[in-house]
C-alpha cells in the first residue's frame, strides 16, 4: 500500500512530537531558596540583600528579578517605592551582568547566569530603599513582600532577618503570610529577638505563592521624614503634578519675553477726540486687545456718518404681528470711494451691496458671514500696519499653540520612553491637565504686546472714552453741532453710548440725515435715539453672524493595605517575581 503525502506528514510530525518530549521535560527550573537580609534605618530607609537559590535543568541564559515600585497611594495618587540598585553578584561575590529598566511601575532586572545548565546558581541582589517604612499616627509598620507572587515557578524555602536600630529592643511586635496574593495562610513562623526579627516558611510556596512579613514598630523608634522630603516625595511618585507648575513656567516665559505691553510713561486723562487716523473697530479692538461684535456693526454706522450709507427703518404690518427690518442705501458708488476707507471698511461696504445699491438687512442672513473672518483679518493687519502691535492677539494665538507645543514634549518623550508614568493615577492627571488648561487660558489672554506707539494710543482711546463717560453738558454745547453723530460709532464700539447720548440730551434737537425712521420725530431724543442704535446693532450682528446649516448628509460623530494583626500574602511594599530565559 503506497502511503500518501498527508500519511507521510502526520508520521513526520508525530516523530518530532515524541523528540521534543523528553527534551521538553528535561528543561525546567525553579527556586529551592529565598532569603532576604534586611537593614531597617533610623530613617526608615532598608538596605535589602536577596539572596536566591536556582535549580536549572537543561540550558538556560539567566532570570528576570521584578520588584513593583508604584503602589496605590489615597485619594487615587501614586506611591513610588525609591528603590537603587547596588549590586548583582553569584556565590562568591563576582559581579553579574545584568540590565535594569523600569516597565508598568515594575523595576525589572535581567540577569544573565553563566554556566545555567544542570546545575544549582545563586544570584545575590543588593538594593536600598529610602522610603520602605510607612508612618501613621500611632504606630510605623513595614510591611513587606518578600519573594513577590508573581514567580512562574514554585519556591521550596523562603526566609527573611530584619534588623531594626537597637532602641526597638522589646518593642516590635511581627506576623507573616503566606499563598498566592489575598490569601491570609500563615504557614510561616516569626520570632522577634530583641531587635532583630526571623521569618521562615514552613512549606513550600506553589506557583504565583510568596512569603509577606508585617513588622509593627511603636511611634518614636524611627524618624518620619520631614514635611518638606515627603513632599519631594509625593511630587516624585505622582510626576503629572509637575506638569501645571512646567506650564506656568512656560507661559510665564513667553509672556515675560513676547506678551508684556510696554510702560507708555502716560496715565489715562481726557481726551476730546478719538485717535487721528483710528476708525472704530481700530479703536474697539486696540482697548480689548480682541475684536468685539460691536466693533463690526459700529463700522457700518460709522459709514453711515461720514456719507457712505443711509438707513431705512422699515416696517412690515402682518395680520397679527408686524416686523421689523432695515434697508441699506449706498449713497457713494465704488468710483467714488476714497482714501479714507480702510481694508476692513471696504469689505463691509462691497458685501453689504454685493448685489445692488440698495441691500436690506434680512437679505444678509446666511451670506454676510463669511466676510467675517476678512474684516478680522483687516483690521489686525491694519493695526499691525499702523505699528500698535509687536505681537498682535491673532498672532498670539501662535505663540500659544507653540507654548502647549513646549509644554507637552517633554512628558510625552518621558511616558513615551518609560523615564515616568504619568497616567498611573487618571485622576491626578485629569487634575493637573484641568489646572495646565487653565494657565495657559489665562496667560493666553494677555499674550499680544502693543509696541511702545500702540501703548500710548491705548491711553489715549481710554482718555476718549473717559471723556465720554464724564462729558458735561457746558463742554457740549461749545463743540461742533455734529460732535453727537460724528462719535457715537465710538460711543459703540467702546460700549459707552448710552452714556453718550444722555449727555446730549436737551442739546441736540435734529436727528441725523443718515437715518431714516419709519415714524417722524416729534421731537428729538438722543437717548431714545442711541437705543434704537443699540437695538439695530444687535440686529446686524445676528444676521452678520449667521450661516446656513450643514447638509444632513453623511454621517459624523463626536491595595495594599497596610494594618497591624491584619494584612494578606501580597500585601504591602516588595514582592514581584521572576521568570528564566
Amino acid at each position: 500500500m503506497i502511503a500518501t503525502p498527508t500519511r507521510v506528514r502526520c508520521f513526520l510530525l508525530l516523530i518530532l512530537v515524541l523528540l521534543l518530549i523528553p527534551y521538553a521535560a528535561a528543561r525546567d527550573w525553579h527556586v529551592a531558596d529565598f532569603h532576604d537580609t534586611i537593614g531597617i534605618g533610623v530613617d526608615g530607609s532598608a538596605s535589602v540583600e536577596e539572596k536566591i537559590d536556582l535549580v536549572f535543568n537543561g540550558t538556560w541564559h539567566g532570570i528576570h528579578r521584578t520588584i513593583p515600585i508604584e503602589y496605590p497611594g489615597q485619594h487615587g495618587t501614586t506611591y513610588k517605592l525609591f528603590l537603587k540598585v547596588n549590586s548583582v553578584t553569584d556565590a562568591d561575590g563576582n559581579p553579574l551582568k545584568y540590565e535594569s529598566h523600569v516597565s508598568s511601575g515594575y523595576r525589572d532586572l535581567k540577569i544573565y547566569i553563566p554556566g545555567a545548565v544542570d546545575t544549582t546558581k545563586t544570584v545575590r541582589i543588593s538594593y536600598a530603599v529610602r522610603n520602605a517604612v510607612r508612618f501613621f499616627d500611632q504606630y510605623d509598620e513595614f510591611y513587606w513582600n518578600v519573594t513577590g507572587n508573581d514567580w512562574q515557578v514554585p519556591i521550596d524555602h523562603a526566609s527573611a532577618f530584619l534588623h531594626f536600630p537597637e532602641n526597638a529592643s522589646g518593642s516590635l511586635r511581627a506576623q507573616a503570610f503566606t499563598g498566592t496574593y489575598g490569601s491570609k495562610e500563615r504557614q510561616a513562623t516569626s520570632v522577634v529577638n530583641g531587635a532583630d526579627v526571623q521569618f521562615e516558611t514552613t512549606s513550600p510556596l506553589s506557583i504565583r505563592g510568596g512569603l509577606t512579613i508585617d513588622v509593627y514598630i511603636p511611634s518614636g523608634i524611627l524618624h518620619q521624614p520631614s514635611s518638606f522630603t515627603r513632599t519631594v516625595w509625593f511630587i516624585q511618585s505622582n510626576p503629572v503634578l509637575l506638569l501645571p507648575l512646567w506650564a506656568f513656567v512656560v507661559m510665564f516665559g513667553m509672556w515675560w519675553f513676547k506678551g508684556r505691553d510696554p510702560n507708555p510713561g502716560l496715565s489715562v486723562a481726557p481726551m476730546y477726540e478719538p485717535p487721528k487716523d483710528m476708525s472704530p473697530a481700530e479703536v474697539g479692538t486696540l482697548v480689548q486687545d480682541a475684536i468685539h461684535p460691536r466693533d463690526i456693526t459700529a463700522t457700518l454706522i460709522d459709514l453711515a456718518v461720514r456719507g457712505y450709507v443711509k438707513i431705512e427703518e422699515t416696517v412690515e404690518q402682518g395680520l397679527i404681528f408686524h416686523s421689523k427690518d432695515y434697508v441699506f442705501h449706498l449713497l457713494k458708488p465704488r468710483e467714488q470711494w476714497g482714501n479714507d476707507l480702510g481694508p476692513h471698511e471696504r469689505v463691509m461696504l462691497e458685501n453689504v451691496f454685493q448685489g445692488g445699491e440698495t441691500t436690506k438687512l434680512s437679505s444678509l442672513k446666511n451670506r454676510f458671514y463669511t466676510a467675517i473672518p476678512v474684516i478680522r483679518e483687516d483690521i489686525f493687519s491694519e493695526l499691525r500696519n499702523k505699528g500698535m502691535y509687536l505681537v498682535d492677539p491673532e498672532s498670539a494665538n501662535s505663540y500659544v499653540l507653540g507654548a502647549v507645543v513646549l509644554i507637552a514634549i517633554p512628558f510625552v518623550l518621558a511616558q513615551f520612553l518609560g523615564a515616568m508614568s504619568f497616567f498611573q493615577s487618571v485622576s491626578m492627571a485629569l487634575i493637573a491637565l484641568a489646572v495646565s488648561a487653565v494657565i495657559v487660558f489665562l496667560f493666553g489672554r494677555q499674550m499680544s504686546a502693543k509696541t511702545m506707539r500702540g501703548a500710548r494710543t491705548a491711553i489715549a482711546v481710554l482718555g476718549f472714552q473717559e471723556f465720554m463717560n464724564r462729558v458735561d453738558a457746558d463742554r457740549l454745547k461749545r463743540m461742533p453741532p455734529d460732535t453727537f453723530e460724528k462719535f457715537l460709532p465710538y460711543a459703540m464700539a467702546l460700549g459707552v453710548e448710552h452714556h453718550w447720548a444722555q449727555a446730549f440730551a436737551g442739546i441736540v434737537k435734529d436727528p441725523p440725515s443718515w437715518y431714516v425712521s419709519p415714524t417722524p420725530y416729534p421731537v428729538f431724543n438722543p437717548v431714545m435715539f442711541s437705543t434704537n442704535m443699540h437695538l439695530m446693532a444687535n440686529d446686524m450682528h445676528q444676521v452678520f453672524v449667521s450661516a446656513p446649516r450643514s447638509e444632513a448628509s453623511g454621517s459624523g460623530w463626536s491595595g495594599g493595605g497596610f494594618s497591624s494583626g491584619g494584612g494578606f500574602s501580597g500585601g504591602g511594599f516588595g514582592g514581584g517575581g521572576g521568570s528564566a530565559f
